[in-house]
């Protein structure tokens, strides 16, 4: 049954607006809050990775993206002034340089264009839980509170989340001792402006990437004596002068502070309805510039499950899965922002020097460029069975991975696309796969079966991978090809609206296909076999 109440998000930076207008476009009604009186114009996160580019372009913030983002060609590694490797970005990897007031004004004209607006000066001062509403007190510009009743309530309200904080949710995990500053600034020097550079030394770290704008970001730790109040660009300058190659002159700085860096992850990021994403749920280093980014995924998957539930497509089961989805992402990126971090910052040359050998080798067998970066890059993501065991395989395509985006001619579409930009976000796609041969009678029976008891919550699309062609598969269309087998196995394959697939199987055995969508809850009358007959 659909809930009359809206969801609210606290929270309008990234993350929050991400799941705000991911909730509007999938008909979700939506109230979001921030207690901030406008966007912050700080440029605080920077690297935007092609999956997260993905998101943005689907909510519509495509030609920001075109018009703010600058392509970022490499990493590039040093020691003591030396080159010692780099990870070079192939298109499909590249990431980009997008601030993230230019992510947030992109996400903020999206949300606006989909029928949302942000309520700025709005406070969360209590919440309250019933079996099938979230009871929130909140207090808007005039300070008064009053409270409002909302179908679920999602925290992207940062590290220091109030969400968490009501809920009696620790937050788990370390603070690292050094103190690190950071500076967006002019910079002359001879070092190349659409690459970042990580420059190590005994004394400590220093990162450099240029901005949009044509100015630098400069990052760096920072002598423990250094107070963290008040820090000035002639004491970065001194830094960027012991760790950098010299000959790099800062001024004219927008932005000078110093932070700590921490590691820590929520003890549970959900309670009943109410769930913790982006930096409410996790931090980390931002080694890897995968802060931005994980959140934007927490959000985008919650977003459509949260919908399914909402609108009565599917029971609240398919919520179970949200916490040990991301939980899985987050505690792999902690672990290896971790990892580069302490990197970094090896206090022993014995540990130094097998560093720098294993980084040269690394780079010249391009091991990172084609392993670690697709890994950075979103594409490599695999979300586990809470069943466990080995993910199941069928057709090319294996469970809880991202569809792959070959090259297709979309019919639909009438041109070629990447199979995942073809598919739709809106509803699960049921994906039948085929190589030019004949689809087993059982294959046409489920596909006519789910498509018409499960219209609302998919379409069926055909994929014929010996054309590379992707059409419809309306009812009463689906029939055998032409014998012409090329020695792949048909499948059937469900993709959700993430464009992550929810199951794999082959096409003459699609029993655990259907009983899949008979556990979403979803269409299925009483007393209704879950397997077509």
């Amino acid at each position: 049954m659909s809930s009359p109440y809206p969801v609210l998000v606290v929270g309008a930076g990234p993350v929050g607006l991400t799941a705000a207008t991911e909730l509007l476009r999938r008909g979700v009604s939506v109230r979001c809050v921030d207690r901030a009186a406008a966007p912050s114009p700080l440029s605080k996160a920077l690297l935007v990775w092609p999956r997260t580019l993905e998101i943005l372009r689907r909510l519509g913030g495509g030609n920001h993206v075109a018009e703010r983002a600058m392509p970022l060609r490499a990493f590039r590694y040093y020691s003591s002034g030396a080159p010692v490797g780099s990870l070079e970005f192939r298109p499909v990897d590249q990431p980009v340089i997008m601030p993230q007031p230019d992510v947030e004004a992109a996400l903020l004209d999206a949300f606006g264009q989909a029928g949302g607006g942000v309520e700025w000066s709005t406070r969360l001062l209590a919440l309250e839980q019933h079996r099938d509403r979230v009871t929130a007190t909140l207090a808007g510009p005039d300070g008064e509170p009053y409270t409002a009743d909302f179908a679920y309530l999602v925290g992207a309200d940062g590290a220091s989340s109030t969400v968490r904080e009501l809920l009696g949710i620790s937050f788990e995990g370390l603070t690292y001792p050094n103190t690190f500053v950071v500076a967006d600034a002019e910079m002359e020097g001879d070092l190349a402006h659409d690459d970042s550079h990580y420059f190590c030394s005994p004394r400590g770290v220093l990162v450099t990437c240029g901005l949009p704008n044509g100015r630098f970001r400069v990052f760096t730790s920072a002598p423990p004596d250094l107070p963290r109040d008040g820090v000035t660009l002639e004491q970065v300058q001194q830094l960027v002068d012991e760790r950098g190659p010299g000959g790099l002159t800062l001024r004219n700085p927008t932005w000078v502070s110093a932070f700590s860096v921490h590691a820590r992850h929520a003890e549970r990021t959900r309670e009943g309805r109410v769930f913790l994403v982006g930096d409410a749920a996790h931090i980390h280093s931002p080694a890897g510039g995968q802060g931005l980014n994980t959140g934007v995924g927490d959000a985008y998957n919650l977003s459509w499950k949260l919908a399914l539930a909402h609108r009565g497509l599917a029971g609240e089961q398919v919520l179970d899965s949200v916490q040990a989805e991301r939980g899985q992402v987050a505690e792999a990126i902690v672990k290896q922002a971790d990892l580069q971090t302490r990197a970094w910052m090896l206090p022993r040359p014995a540990q130094r020097a097998v560093r720098d050998a294993l980084l040269r080798a690394a780079s010249a067998v391009r091991l990172g460029d084609l392993w670690y970066v697709p890994w950075l890059a979103g594409f490599r993501t695999v979300y586990r069975d809470p069943a466990g065991g080995r993910p199941r395989r069928a057709g090319g395509f294996t469970t809880g991975a991202l569809v792959g985006d070959r090259e297709v001619w979309d019919v639909r579409a009438s041109r070629r696309s990447g199979l995942r930009q073809a598919l739709g976000d809106l509803r699960h796609t049921l994906l039948v796969v085929a190589d030019g041969g004949a689809l087993p009678a059982a294959a046409l029976r489920a596909a006519e079966a789910a498509a018409g008891r499960y219209g609302e919550l998919l379409e069926v699309r055909v994929l014929d991978t010996a054309a590379a062609e992707l059409r419809d598969g309306r009812p009463g269309r689906l029939r055998p090809a032409q014998a012409r087998r090329r020695g792949r196995t048909p499948a059937l394959v469900l993709v959700r609206p993430d464009q992550h697939v929810a199951l794999a199987v082959p096409a003459d055995r699609p029993e655990p296909l259907l009983e899949h969508l008979a556990a979403l809850g979803a269409g299925v009358r009483a007393g209704e076999p879950a397997a077509a007959r």
